[in-house]
């Protein structure tokens, strides 16, 4: 490998340490990741990683391998973290919005404005007479999960206009899907002031 080659390997490798690599908005990192995919899913292995690429929708990211009950756990790199109840509903929300918009558009990109969230986030919030605060209160969430790299910002005279990036379809697999009834029937209680907080993990 030459020089540059290796320079290349090395800032591909950081960009997945630090976050999701997308091929639209990182293209020399993700070509990297297509080019020299083993040698990454070797490295990161001995970290106790795995490598996820999905070449279709066009990302890359590290997540924790998991191990069976007769392996011997490497210890955690990446920390787990306890999810608020209102990101953790935003999440779902945002889930169950990108299940409804594939069945009905294939692979098109999910286009969500910022008013489409906030109302639909009134729905499980409780009730507040402080319209202002409750908005920006959402707006934070919004941020955060735009951090998590779920939502990605549509710049260029499109303030307030996200992507839902196709990442959270693997964030959110099937199993999860299946809970998505009994999750916003807790989120709607909660809302009505019947029910301790629901809680979920990164």
């Amino acid at each position: 490998m030459s020089h540059s080659d290796t320079v290349a390997f090395s800032r591909a490798l950081v960009a997945l340490c630090k976050n999701v690599v997308y091929k639209e908005t990182e293209p020399r990192h993700w070509e990297v990741i297509l080019s020299q995919r083993h040698k990454l899913e070797d490295y990161v292995s001995k970290l106790g990683l795995t490598l996820i690429v999905d070449e279709m929708d066009g990302y890359g990211f590290l997540k924790q391998r998991s191990y069976g009950s007769d392996e011997e756990e490497i210890p955690r790199l990446i920390p787990r973290h306890p999810l608020s109840y209102p990101v953790s509903l935003l999440l779902v929300l945002l889930r169950k919005r990108l299940v409804e918009f594939d069945s009905a558009h294939g692979d098109q990109r999910l286009v969500v404005k910022k008013e489409e969230i906030v109302e639909q986030m009134r729905l499980f919030l409780r009730d507040t007479t402080n319209e202002a605060k409750l908005v920006q209160e959402i707006e934070k969430l919004i941020e955060r999960v735009e951090r998590m790299g779920f939502l990605r910002h549509l710049k260029g005279g499109n303030d307030g206009v996200y992507e839902v990036q196709r990442i959270l379809r693997s964030a959110a697999d099937a199993q999860w899907l299946s809970n998505f009834k009994d999750r916003l029937e807790e989120y709607k209680r909660y809302a009505e002031g019947g029910a301790a907080t629901p809680e979920g993990d990164d």
